[in-house]
């Protein structure tokens, strides 16, 4: 019954695939194509617009059952709680040189530590470790969450006796003691980013992604870049927090281009300006780009539990700043920056292969999407 419902669920898909009718069969076929060349989804074909792309695309594109494959070689899934865990990825972090925001408190509700100056399991303690370090202002998110979900920024706190107010960004204020509850939290350093960032718009911190590889030998690369900025009155740049800013970045001269105003997949278009600051986007380079773009490499290097990393940077006047490193990202960066980065992954994978450093063991959640048949016919292109 499931390849029959699985036909019948791609039938009545393609018939309301947006495109003009006559051309459905072609898509359809191209559908099937992409699939067992490439092992793109149904999903993936439609976020992407693939009917639209050209060949140079179609032939860079790393799909996502691929590049799983490729990460589990290069991030090894014993290493993944590390930067799963922004709490871990802190102490490592603060302890190889990178520069990252400060970690005032980590919050964990289970169990009792007793006279920590970092770790909290109750409001009382939380209200201690902050109260002495005295924060006016600080980040507050889950140390577990992704695509900016559950963040408070707090640009002001008024201690009481008991208790903590928190004003939020947005000038709402709310009780400490109401947003602890049985999940763990981090409260961390609020960013202050460059005046040329804060520019496109103040309300949030505009991160720049950075796709890095490492190699056997020590050496690293910045294969692709681009660029997230927030709406007005949102306080995080990603586009889950209901639409966003994102452009590539030339990876050799800092500058931005293909600029879009991203409401969600299909629902995207090009743009030269902030659509609420006005600022100019398009064209247009960030300062410093050669000094951060090593400062990134320098970083790589010291981390290489993730052979392949994406680095969510903040730029500040004291240069970047990582918020998150990413050893599972997705594949949404190749639209922005209007190409694939497959070679470049599959160049440091098979680099790495050479030193017969593939754990096979590693590659187990590739099986439930492709066959290892399939698979291997896919990796032999």
């Amino acid at each position: 019954m499931k390849p029959l419902k699985k036909i019948i669920d791609a039938i009545g898909l393609i018939m309301h695939y947006p495109v003009d009718p006559g051309k459905r069969i072609s898509v359809l076929f191209d559908i099937l194509k992409q699939y067992r060349n490439k092992g793109v989804s149904f999903r993936e074909y439609y976020n992407f617009e693939f009917e639209k792309q050209p060949g140079s695309f179609r032939k860079s594109y790393l799909g996502f059952c691929e590049e799983r494959h490729y990460l589990d070689i290069l991030n090894p899934i014993k290493f993944y709680v590390l930067s799963f865990n922004k709490y871990l990825t802190h102490k490592v972090l603060e302890n190889t040189g990178i520069r990252t925001s400060t970690l005032y408190c980590y919050y964990q509700p289970d169990g009792k530590v007793f006279d920590s100056d970092v770790i909290a399991t109750s409001v009382t303690d939380i209200c201690r470790i902050l109260k002495a370090k005295n924060v006016r202002e600080c980040v507050v998110k889950q140390p577990e969450g992704s695509h900016g979900a559950n963040v408070y920024v707090v640009k002001d706190i008024h201690y009481t006796d008991d208790d903590v107010l928190l004003l939020k960004y947005n000038d709402q204020e709310v009780k400490l003691s109401e947003i602890v509850n049985k999940v763990p939290l981090i409260f961390e350093s609020l960013v202050h980013q460059t005046a040329q960032l804060a520019s496109f718009n103040a309300s949030s911190v505009n991160t720049v992604r950075f796709m890095t590889t490492l190699y056997p030998d020590g050496s690293a690369r910045v294969i692709a870049t681009w660029f997230k900025v927030g709406r007005d009155g949102n306080c995080v740049d990603n586009a889950g927090s209901g639409g966003n800013v994102d452009s590539g970045v030339d990876v050799n001269t800092g500058k931005l281009f293909n600029v879009r105003q991203f409401d969600g997949w299909r629902n995207s278009f090009e743009i030269e300006k902030h659509p609420d600051s006005g600022a100019q986007l398009n064209g247009v380079a960030i300062e410093n780009w050669d000094a951060i773009k090593a400062e990134v490499i320098r970083y790589q290097q010291a981390f290489p539990y993730c052979r392949a990393a994406g680095w969510d940077v903040a730029i500040t006047d004291d240069g970047p700043v990582v918020l998150e490193v990413n050893d599972r990202w997705d594949t949404t960066g190749q639209f922005f920056i209007r190409h694939g980065w497959r070679e470049e992954i599959r160049d440091c994978y098979f680099a790495w292969k050479k030193e017969n450093r593939d754990d096979g063991n590693n590659d187990y959640r590739i099986r439930k999407n492709l066959s290892k048949r399939h698979l291997r016919r896919i990796i032999s292109q």
